[in-house]
């Protein structure tokens, strides 16, 4: 980090999810140009990820959250989280997404993102938390940094082509609430 950017964290609604569609689109496509394929990215739109996020937004558990520029009130970063999906034991919570624009990464934004999820999943009742991320994510490391464990591998289907992606677990949350 070679300087302070303010930023707040807020719950996200309804009325953000353009914006948070927005951040999911323009990170996927500036994170995986060249390591995902164009013709999939440049399909990717805002308007389908808010679609999706809305019927995410409604279901039990589910949680959002919000960077945002503090003089501007954009947004620049998300987390969203809740229940791990599949056979997770009800102990076990998930993030989701995590995403912070590129130009805002490396300055704390999205380590305030997940420190903030694992405080709302404790207060559901989680011990541990994890996330699935592509393993061709050149920002890996950023998981192993905050101290989670690549625990286990599969693969995922996107646009009729198979990706890796790796379960980065922290086994115990509460060293994430004490950041």
């Amino acid at each position: 980090m070679d300087e302070h950017r303010p930023f707040a964290i807020r719950p996200g609604t309804g009325d953000d999810l353009f914006m948070i569609a927005g951040v999911l689109v323009d990170t996927w496509r500036s994170t995986f140009r060249g390591l995902l394929a164009d013709d999939f990215l440049d399909g990717m739109s805002r308007e389908e990820q808010a679609m999706r996020h809305a019927r995410r937004m409604g279901a039990p558990g589910v949680g959002y959250l919000v960077a945002v520029e503090p003089s501007t009130e954009e947004i620049i970063g998300f987390a969203n989280f809740g229940p791990g999906r599949g056979t997770a034991p009800d102990t076990i919570h998930e993030i989701y997404a995590l995403y912070v624009r590129a130009e805002h990464q490396g300055f704390g934004i999205g380590t305030a993102l997940v420190c903030s999820a694992a405080r709302h999943c404790v207060e559901q009742g989680a011990k541990s938390l994890f996330a699935w991320v592509l393993a061709s994510n050149p920002n890996r490391q950023f998981y192993e940094r905050l101290g989670a464990t690549a625990v286990e591998t599969t693969s995922i289907w996107l646009d009729d082509r198979h990706y890796e992606q790796v379960a980065y677990l922290w086994e115990d949350i509460a060293p994430l609430l004490k950041r």
